[in-house]
């Protein structure tokens, strides 16, 4: 993943004040994991008012999950428990994120289905995480760096969330998730082991 992406710029002035005080990258962590479950659970509440709110709170979880990367480059204060804390809280917001819109589905066409696909495009992301994570840690961060295109990572791509929540296809991006997810965790898998084996000869 780029540290470049229009979200870091955002992010990086309003993070850089924090530099010279007490707060570390994992109290922003901690934050992003609290920001994430909350805006999970207003969304699936299922009502316009409590999207709105999640949709705020999802944006303000996205600017958090940067936050934190921008803190430790900062401050220097990067550790392999941060960046695994980092890594675990994204997974579980992204898979409770999916769950909530799963919940709220729920009440649509699609019934109990939507809760299972919300649970494999949740283990999925995990997945795709966790295959990141695991080369990160035995081939160094730039063996997973994905280039950014026009600023924007792939990770990026959770933005359209609230949008679509707020239009009101959250059921569609339910759907969409079952299906792309499975498809990314593949591609990624074998991107990520294309590149190692090239590292290795």
């Amino acid at each position: 993943m780029s540290h470049d992406t229009w979200i870091h710029k955002v992010t990086r002035p309003l993070v850089r004040p924090l530099a010279p005080t007490p707060v570390r990258p994992n109290h922003l962590t901690t934050a992003r994991l609290v920001t994430g479950v909350l805006a999970a659970a207003c969304f699936g509440m299922d009502r316009f008012s409590w999207d709105v709110v999640g949709a705020l709170v999802f944006v303000l979880s996205m600017l958090l999950d940067r936050a934190d990367g921008e803190l430790a480059r900062l401050q220097n204060s990067g550790s392999r428990f941060g960046f695994l804390y980092d890594i675990i809280t994204d997974a579980f917001c992204n898979a409770a994120i999916l769950l909530g819109l799963g919940v709220a589905a729920m009440n649509g066409k699609l019934g109990t289905w939507a809760l299972l696909m919300s649970i494999i495009a949740g283990v999925c992301i995990s997945a795709i995480l966790s295959m990141v994570m695991l080369t990160e840690m035995r081939h160094g961060g730039d063996s997973t760096r994905f280039e950014s295109f026009a600023g924007f990572d792939p990770d990026d791509a959770m933005l359209l969330i609230p949008v679509a929540v707020l239009f009101g296809l959250g059921d569609t991006l339910v759907v969409l998730a079952a299906v792309l997810t499975p498809l990314a965790a593949v591609l990624i898998y074998l991107d990520l082991k294309k590149r190692v084996s090239s590292n290795q000869c």
